[in-house]
């Protein structure tokens, strides 16, 4: 496949993001966001994978108490300065998102992750994690690039080039994605003890959907 790029919250491209509402991914508009996050005043959020920060600075003046995280060193200080500019507090840490451990259980109301678990292919090791940080009955709301539109050449959309579900990840390093069917993001949900109670699929003028928008709520204590 040619010229593979993906969406993404980091990098110059994520410092143009907005920072009044949550931007969920390509083709998603304001307001899917507080349909899906509900309101976020005085709500313990953790934005997994901040990249430049933009959807902390929005959930920050929603009134959330907002921790954010990124293994990048200079997006976690790009999400600092939004911060700063926009005169709210975000506690934002440099680390790895699949390693959680240094956060407290049951301490999040809301979890979200924007395209940044794409390149992760243990999507259920975060599940796991996440089931512990949050408080009970309380949402992830997850996006990652939608499956079909990674079957096809994004120099030639029409032409399929690879199988459903196959091979991986496309790109390389922190820019490569692993294509995550819609049954194993159900699949590894429910081992992880979620509910999956929404998913959306917004195409915008696309042939196919551009990302799978989900959300779980955890079960359990």
């Amino acid at each position: 496949m040619q010229s593979w790029t993906r969406y993404t919250t980091a990098g110059p491209s994520g410092a143009r993001r907005p920072d009044s509402f949550v931007e969920l991914g390509p083709d998603h508009s304001d307001g899917l966001d507080r349909r899906l996050l509900g309101d976020l005043s005085g709500m313990r959020v953790l934005d997994l994978g901040c990249g430049a920060g933009r959807s902390s600075v929005a959930m920050a003046r929603q009134g959330a108490r907002v921790v954010a995280i990124d293994p990048d060193e200079i997006e976690v200080e790009r999400t600092r300065t939004a911060a700063d500019v926009a005169e709210v507090h975000v506690e934002a840490h440099h680390g790895d998102v699949a390693e959680l451990a240094f956060l407290p259980a049951d301490a999040f109301d809301v979890v979200v992750a924007i395209h940044s678990l794409a390149a992760v292919e243990d999507i259920g090791r975060i599940f796991r994690q996440t089931h512990r940080l949050l408080r009970a009955d309380r949402p992830m709301v997850l996006t990652l690039p939608h499956p079909a539109s990674l079957l096809t050449n994004p120099d030639h959309p029409t032409t399929i080039v690879r199988g459903y579900g196959s091979g991986g990840p496309l790109g390389e390093n922190e820019f490569g994605t692993y294509p995550h069917s819609i049954g194993d993001v159900f699949t590894q949900f429910t081992r992880a003890n979620f509910r999956v109670d929404t998913m959306i699929e917004p195409a915008g003028n696309a042939s196919v959907p551009s990302s799978m928008v989900v959300r779980a709520r955890k079960i359990g204590s």
